[in-house]
């Protein structure tokens, strides 16, 4: 062997020592931290809030208080689908809704919808209301000469 190969399995060899301990030290780790801490568990309910991502929580809750029954059944099986990994994206609320109207729980939401007029949001009930009133003052000064 030369000089080269001798240095070369040295070198190895150190790497080699250095790679069993770091696994043994991850293995000690491993061991011991059941030990320390308490086995947690978190209800179905928590490990689907945890997944939930923008006006998901509203929805769930709208759910929860228009279909109790129903609604416990499918967070139970959301999160037996999210800790077996089969969900691992969040889950806003369009999506939840979606998922519940496909199961036939047909969520009520409160819903509303503004535009921008003149710098302010209004809601679009606001604006045609704006609108009809407009449209009727017109019709009055144009009845009566």
């Amino acid at each position: 062997m030369t000089e080269e190969d001798k240095e070369l399995e040295l070198l190895k060899a150190k790497r080699l020592l250095e790679m069993k301990k770091n696994i043994s030290q991850r293995q000690r780790s491993e061991e011991s931290k059941p030990k320390d801490s308490p086995v947690k568990t978190t209800s179905p309910r928590e490990t689907v809030v945890k997944q939930l991502g923008y006006r998901g929580l509203e929805v769930l809750e709208e759910a929860e208080a228009q279909f109790p029954e129903e609604t416990r059944i499918v967070i139970a099986k959301l999160a037996e689908l999210i800790q077996v990994g089969e969900i691992a994206e969040i889950i806003d609320g369009g999506k939840l809704l979606t998922l519940f109207r496909s199961l036939g729980i047909r969520v009520r939401v409160q819903t509303s919808i503004n535009i921008e007029q003149d710098g302010k949001l209004v809601s679009w009930s606001d604006k045609l209301k704006g609108t009809r009133n407009a449209e009727s003052q017109e019709t009055h000064t144009d009845e009566n000469p």
